[in-house]
């Protein structure tokens, strides 16, 4: 009972030890305390942490040091020690009370510490395994009683709970201190004044994320077209800049000649070389003088335009590789520093051209100045000068009186003639501040102290021009009799500002505010809000189906789309509420008064209403749906990131309901978004690997005989810890992310590759297919990879067929039509799938050398029972046989549809009816051993 009570203390204790801030280790040291003084006839307990390569390493436990080796030196492989891989499978724990007996513990380990007994747990909580805890004698044997083992696997469950609140602290703490790091980069560079402190503060950071200082900025030269020049390298670089400028102009690099710049400045794409010297776009003697072993390159795009690109590069480590997760986090501080450089790009050459312009008008005043006393003797010369001038150039007397005016000053000024404008007063011309009350001399005085002299002028009829003027005093000898007036017309100048301010604040697709006015926006709002004490709402929207829709018609196509929602959601909001264009097919809503929450539901709900009907684009209807993501101020937060990026977080728990709703934030809501990135991270992680993945396959009949006539290849992910995901889990996923292409690849590789054993065997009748995504078939390499695939796995091309969605063809461009024909050119197979849901007429059938149409299962569920899907199941099955094409149904469940189909000449079945689709191995055991092998 005694030992029970202080059993019942210790684990209460290391409880309360998990819930406090103490460090990992000081818990599991407490652990391995309890487990100690529990047993005590064990020599050794130790708890092992596992590592990237599947090994686990030694990490607390007592004794400190065994043998003259400290615990970290421990390694457990799992390979050599097969109990250790048993309790890793089982998640059980594994008592042996006799080694000698037993040759599962690795026999390097049990020889050298001559263990006599041993114990494995395994440290585990709600599945999912965090480590390994031994326990062992090299002196009496243990002899553990169930009550014992009872006791040590209570005092790892703790453990179990310690570690997984110290990983989950780990990786919240990151995702935190990577977007506060974004912030700290927005808030830094909106405080920057010029180009090269924004250059500074991007080069820290980076540096800081990529723990890199040799960081270089190359900028496009704006005369010659995608022509850079070495503009600027951060101050910690091994380089100094001068050394850095000096040798490109020593080597005489060329940007324009170098493949690997135009790539970047062209694609808008980021590259990352691991070893330069391996890579044929590298300038291989620029490499070697800088001491070059690896090169990052990120480009610098503003409002679609490509300011530069900047340089990181390797001077140490050879073939070193950012991982994904920095990468991307790199790009987010090149892509948040790029148009703060635009800006101040403009403002710098706006400020130089406003230099060059005042010195020029300064100069050719002092010359005219001088050309005027010259004149006063030559009059010919005089009036020769002021008729060719280019500049409108207009004296003044005393009482400024206009005394002449050349041709130039009385054609910008809306007047006929010279004699028109003589004796008119300064106040016809000039828009100045109480122009009608003092004297010329006195207004004169006043206007010349002023730096902007960039004003506007009346014109005859009562409008205004914008000018640049300069007024120079007329003299003989000390005194002034007059002034000349030298003024240029810069209305185009004028308007080609306001268009720069434009596009700095709205969006050049929709026309409607961009990023930058929103926050500045949401930021008055705030503050109002915070001082009226009222809420405010978020509305952020994402466009259903967008990217399909871009894929499918065109990123043309794909902007008339934007601007018509654009136009509807202005329509459908307040007065007082801002719509926004965020990016892409993201908009997002600031509605900056409302009395509670169920306003900005009811606005969401009428947003979507403005969805219901379709929109038309060139003649062609768009069915386009949106998802809402709301957050409310200040339940939602009290500060504009927040607020945006909470409902964001709801705007993805919208999509999750097939979209077309609204999602209202809550905190349960920002963990699930926690848990879709880690899902990210897990399928970078899992591509990398390659050994997650499984093909399953569905087989195929004909219902005529009942013979096998091939398979379709359907991919698996064994996830490590979500156990086996189907498609729906992670294909979006890969499509968002753009792994779709990698992914797809991997599955024709895998479906021939399996085709060939299965042709080798004898089944040489039978068809394997798989499918191709939009972004695979709009690879430009696309027919070569397939290409070097069916070579690659030796496949006769006749095996391999590939499923092209009806809606990927549908866009009947000649590049689609050129690109399924060379595919054709191998020899493969060529199927639509999906057919009858596609946007358009059939009538582009008749140009696609396919061979087979695969009925849409959408058809088939109720086919026996739905006139309307019965008559476009049968008119299917008569179109593919009036084109001489195979017809497939998918999606069959049930006999009443296989006969259905058979009367009316589908014969070729998929779906349940014969089988769900199956791993290798059990759909070798169903179907292939009882096919009849054909030679």
């Amino acid at each position: 009972m005694a030992e029970e009570q202080t059993r019942y203390s210790r684990l209460a204790q290391i409880t309360k030890l998990i819930n406090t801030e103490l460090d990992l280790r000081e818990v599991l040291e407490h652990v391995v305390t309890a487990i100690s003084e529990e047993i005590m006839r064990c020599d050794s307990v130790g708890i092992y942490l596992p590592r990237e390569d599947g090994t686990y390493q030694g990490y607390v436990g007592k004794p400190a040091l065994i043998n003259g080796m400290t615990l970290d030196m421990h390694i457990v492989d799992p390979a050599y020690d097969s109990l250790a891989k048993e309790v890793i499978d089982t998640h059980e724990a594994i008592y042996i009370p006799d080694t000698s007996k037993d040759n599962r513990p690795d026999q390097r380990a049990v020889q050298a510490f001559k263990i006599n007994s041993l114990l494995v747990a395994p440290i585990s909580y709600e599945n999912e395994l965090y480590g390994l805890v031994f326990l062992f004698d090299y002196g009496t044997p243990m002899n553990l009683s169930e009550s014992e083992i009872e006791s040590v696997k209570a005092y790892v469950n703790m453990a179990a709970v310690a570690i997984r609140n110290a990983n989950n602290l780990t990786r919240k703490e990151k995702l935190i201190s990577e977007k506060q790091l974004l912030l700290n980069v927005t808030r830094d560079l909106s405080l920057c004044s010029s180009l090269q402190e924004a250059l500074d503060k991007c080069f820290h950071y980076l540096g800081e994320v990529l723990e890199n200082p040799n960081i270089g900025a190359h900028f496009v030269d704006p005369v010659a077209e995608y022509h850079l020049s070495p503009a600027s390298l951060s101050k910690n670089s091994d380089w100094s800049e001068e050394d850095w400028k000096a040798t490109h102009k020593q080597m005489d690099f060329n940007h324009n000649e170098d493949l690997l710049f135009q790539e970047v400045v062209q694609t808008k794409t980021s590259i990352m070389i691991p070893d330069v010297f391996d890579d044929p776009r590298t300038n291989k003697d620029i490499c070697e003088k800088f001491g070059m072993k690896g090169l990052y390159m990120i480009p610098l795009v503003s409002l679609g335009e490509v300011l530069g690109a900047i340089a990181i590069v390797n001077l140490n480590e050879p073939n070193k590789v950012y991982p994904d997760s920095v990468k991307q986090l790199a790009e987010s501080i090149v892509d948040t520093t790029a148009p703060v450089l635009f800006n101040l790009l403009y403002m710098e050459k706006q400020e130089m051209i406003i230099h060059d312009r005042t010195s020029e008008l300064t100069k050719k005043n002092e010359e005219l100045e001088g050309a005027i006393t010259e004149l006063k003797k030559i009059s010919r010369e005089k009036e020769l000068i002021l008729q060719s001038a280019g500049e409108g150039i207009f004296g003044l007397d005393l009482n400024g009186r206009i005394t002449f005016a050349n041709p130039s000053a009385t054609s910008l000024l809306g007047y006929e003639n010279e004699e028109d404008i003589i004796g008119a007063p300064y106040s016809a011309v000039f828009q100045w501040e109480s122009v009608h009350t003092g004297s010329f001399i006195e207004q004169y005085e006043e206007q010349k102290n002023l730096s902007d002299h960039d004003h506007l002028f009346y014109k005859k009829d009562g409008d205004t021009i914008p000018v640049e003027y300069v007024i120079t005093p007329k003299k003989e000898g000390e005194w002034t009799i007059g002034y000349v007036v030298t003024f240029k017309d810069v209305t185009a100048r004028k308007q080609m500002e306001e268009k720069i301010k434009y596009h700095a604040y709205y969006d050049s697709v929709t026309n409607v505010p961009n990023r930058v006015l929103f926050e500045d926006r949401l930021s008055q709002a705030l503050t109002y809000a915070a001082l009226t004490n009222k809420p405010l709402a978020i509305l952020f929207l994402d466009l259903d189906r967008f990217k399909k829709i871009n894929d499918t018609f065109g990123h043309s196509f794909g902007d008339q789309v934007l601007r018509k929602v654009a136009k509807r959601l202005q329509k459908a909001i307040p007065k007082e509420a801002t719509v926004s264009r965020q990016g892409g097919d993201e908009f997002i809503i600031l509605l900056p008064t409302i009395e509670k929450k169920e306003e900005a539901i009811s606005c969401a709900k009428k947003i979507l209403q403005v969805f219901d009907d379709p929109f038309v684009i060139s003649g062609q209807e768009i069915a386009m749906k949106t998802s809402i993501g709301v957050s409310i101020f200040p339940e939602s937060g009290d500060n504009a990131e927040t607020l945006i990026k909470q409902a964001d977080v709801a705007m993805y728990k919208a999509k999750e309901f097939a979209g077309n709703c609204y999602q209202l934030f809550s905190s349960d809501i920002e963990n699930q978004a926690v848990e879709q990135i880690q899902l990210e991270n897990d399928l970078f992680k899992a591509l990398q690997k390659g050994n997650e993945f499984e093909l399953y396959y569905q087989p195929k009949f004909d219902a005529r005989t009942n013979d096998l006539i091939g398979m379709e290849s359907l991919i698996r992910w064994n996830h490590p810890e979500l156990g086996t995901l189907s498609p729906g889990h992670f294909i979006p996923l890969a499509e968002e992310t753009g792994l779709i292409t990698l992914l797809g690849e991997w599955v024709i590789r895998q479906a021939c590759k399996q085709m060939k054993i299965w042709e080798e065997a004898g089944y040489t009748e039978l068809i394997i297919s798989a499918n191709l995504s939009p972004q695979q078939f709009n690879q430009k390499e696309i027919v070569q990879v397939v290409a070097d695939i069916l070579h690659e796995t030796d496949l006769p091309p006749y095996h391999l067929e590939l499923e092209l969605t009806e809606n990927l063809i549908i866009h009947n461009t000649e590049q689609t039509l050129k690109t399924i024909g060379e595919l054709k050119g191998l020899g493969i197979q060529i199927s639509i799938d999906d057919f009858g849901t596609g946007y358009s007429s059939l009538g582009y059938l008749k140009d696609f050398p396919v061979d087979t149409l695969k009925i849409d299962k959408s058809f088939i569920d109720d086919v026996t029972t739905n006139k309307k899907n019965a008559a476009i199941t049968k008119t299917i099955i008569t179109l593919a046989d009036s084109l001489g094409v195979n017809v497939i149904a998918e999606g069959v469940e049930q006999a009443e549809q296989a006969v259905f189909l058979a009367q009316h000449g589908c014969h070729w079945i998929q779906g349940f009816y014969y089988s769900q689709p199956l791993p290798t191995k059990t759909f070798e055991r169903h179907f292939l051993k009882s096919y009849s092998q054909r030679s």
